[in-house]
């Protein structure tokens, strides 16, 4: 079992009307084709990041879990250049399994507190 990536798709995130020159199924799709089956890939309602939109969350693989691995929480996901890099760090493991590519740390965000 891979990592799971969860895709913030509601208010914000994936808005047209926010961001109208994003392909926001495009990028959609890509996710799901460059990741799956050895990942999931989900989409979401809103996850309280919205000044951060799009939202990408990735979610360690259940190894890396119990070895101590949390969610990455990534914000501004609004360009291929981010996407591709995103999917070739959660291909080479993700969270707890792959160092986290010092580009990617741009995008990195902090969970929103409930």
């Amino acid at each position: 079992m891979g990592c799971t990536v969860t895709v913030c798709r509601d208010c914000c995130c994936g808005s047209l009307r926010k961001h109208p020159t994003v392909d926001h199924d495009g990028q959609l799709d890509e996710l799901r084709t460059a990741l799956e089956p050895e990942h999931r890939v989900r989409t979401s309602l809103c996850l309280d990041a919205c000044a951060q939109s799009n939202v990408v969350v990735v979610q360690p693989t259940p190894v890396a879990r119990r070895q101590g691995a949390r969610p990455v929480w990534f914000g501004l996901v609004l360009d291929d250049d981010v996407l591709t890099d995103l999917i070739g760090w959660i291909n080479d493991g993700g969270p707890g399994a792959a160092p986290l590519p010092p580009i990617l740390e741009l995008s990195k965000i902090k969970p929103p507190e409930n």
